[in-house]
């Protein structure tokens, strides 16, 4: 008689084995019912519904509700922050400029879902009290994109003065995200960009690339 080889011990999973309910999919998760039904409809509870899955499961990769709103809130900034990053590492002020606000309008085109709870809610409204596993990653969440108007405002305008400096943040931050939030959930109307470009380069006192 062949003998049998012994199988794992009960409730342990095999290895190799894909873990049943990823760490992305209980984020989705938990980014739709933020969009569909607000901060407050994102219990643990109703995460582990929309996956049908049991909440232990959930709570087998979050310690808490917070730690997962928190983890959301984080991961579509860093997302955006990318190609925004990439934009003003560009040498030349124009082009860095312009890139920037493609990038603004077309990431959030792109992905809609992560760019209204950006838009929409303040962190304080997903999380009442911020994880302290998130404790670094909040205090230096922002630092890369600070160090970068700060480095366009000194190729652009010459100096890191606080005057140029607000004036880089208003014409590459706040002028495309006031455009962005025209059309939060919809589509984008076609002079939409050509408009929220002229005003960023209006505000730098630069002009359109004529090509």
């Amino acid at each position: 008689m062949q003998e049998r080889t012994p199988g794992p011990p009960t409730g342990t999973p095999e290895v190799g084995r894909a873990a049943k309910y990823a760490e992305q999919d209980i984020l989705d998760a938990a980014l739709a019912l933020v969009v569909e039904e607000g901060p407050q409809s994102a219990s643990v509870v109703a995460i582990a519904a929309r996956l049908n899955a049991p909440s232990g499961s959930i709570y087998h990769r979050f310690a808490s509700r917070d730690l997962i709103l928190a983890t959301v809130w984080v991961r579509a900034v860093r997302r955006f922050q990318q190609g925004f990053l990439d934009a003003l590492a560009i040498p030349e002020p124009r082009e860095a400029a312009q890139q920037a606000v493609h990038h603004t309008l077309q990431w959030t085109a792109q992905h809609p879902v992560e760019a209204k709870v950006l838009a929409m809610h303040r962190r304080q409204d997903l999380i009442a009290s911020w994880p302290t596993e998130l404790g670094e990653e909040l205090s230096s969440l922002n630092s890369a994109v600070t160090k970068a108007v700060v480095g366009f405002a000194v190729r652009h305008f010459g100096t890191p003065d606080r005057e140029s400096i607000e004036k880089a943040r208003f014409a590459l931050i706040d002028i495309p995200h006031v455009a962005v939030r025209h059309s939060l959930g919809d589509q984008q109307p076609p002079w939409l960009r050509d408009t929220a470009l002229a005003a960023c380069l209006a505000a730098l006192g630069l002009t359109p690339d004529p090509s």
